[in-house]
């Protein structure tokens, strides 16, 4: 019984988690103006409107560069910091921890509040350049990725890395040949978390970007205040893709580790 219970109690979460997205996926495909109206049959036009729609497309692609080229950076710098934490001695190492675990802990909106103080009102630093929205979006995403990436160095080797300067490499040699090659697991998982995180903020984006620029998030909120049904039942489209894009990257990123371990052993 209490393993009956267990799964029983299991299956209800997962329930509530994932049913919302389901409804939500099923809607896309009618002809439905609104989620729980009458369906008077199936069609594909939410995602044709998805992609025949001029201003959807330039913000989706608008989204996605501005979370890679974040992520990208997010990640090269958590990098660097999580490796000069590890090495470095127990006080430098506590505080870039402690300070790493702010942005991590900080509310969105206060972070986004701040970065928006300080680049725009105090620095003056114009919004139409990205740099504070760009700034922002890399503030965001970076601690999650050090996050990431010190789990995979305190499993590494220690000597590895004195081995190789022993061995005759240079500093920057062992650092790029033994030790990153080690992280590589835990830099690909931060990069993909700070793509998502990118994707899904609001706050810091809503108080730091262009006038003229949205994001998903941005334009899902103003979308839904506005009365266009068409753009709505578009975003439901939009919903369901990315969330299927989602399912797969998982999919394939467990079915590729579990091979990596089958051949190992």
């Amino acid at each position: 019984m209490k393993k009956v219970w267990h799964i029983c109690w299991l299956a209800l979460i997962l329930l509530f988690i994932y049913v919302p997205v389901l409804v939500l996926a099923v809607y896309s495909f009618t002809d439905a103006s609104m989620v729980g109206g009458n369906i008077s049959g199936f069609s594909f036009e939410n995602y044709l409107n998805l992609f025949k729609n001029e201003d959807l497309r330039s913000m989706i692609f608008g989204t996605l560069l501005l979370a890679v080229v974040c992520a990208v950076i997010a990640t090269a710098l958590a990098t660097l910091g999580a490796i000069g934490s590890f090495y470095s001695k127990k006080l430098p190492k506590t505080l870039l921890h402690n300070a790493n675990q702010i942005p991590v802990v900080n509310a969105d909106i206060v972070t986004g509040f701040s970065i928006c103080i300080l680049l725009i009102v105090i620095l003056r630093v114009n919004k139409d350049t990205y740099i504070p929205l760009g700034l922002g979006h890399v503030v965001l995403c970076a601690p999650f990725v050090y996050l990431s990436i010190l789990p995979k160095l305190k499993q590494m080797d220690n000597s590895l890395y004195e081995a190789a300067l022993d061995l005759g490499a240079t500093p920057a040699q062992a650092l790029f040949k033994v030790v990153i090659p080690q992280l590589i697991p835990g830099i690909l998982s931060g990069f993909m978390l700070a793509v998502t995180l990118s994707l899904d903020d609001y706050f810091i984006t809503t108080y730091t970007k262009p006038s003229a620029f949205d994001t998903i998030s941005t334009y899902v909120v103003n979308a839904t205040k506005g009365s266009q049904t068409e753009i709505k039942t578009a975003l439901w489209a939009l919903s369901t893709l990315i969330f299927l894009i989602v399912v797969v990257i998982v999919v394939l990123m467990n079915v590729l580790s579990g091979r990596k371990k089958e051949a190992r052993k």
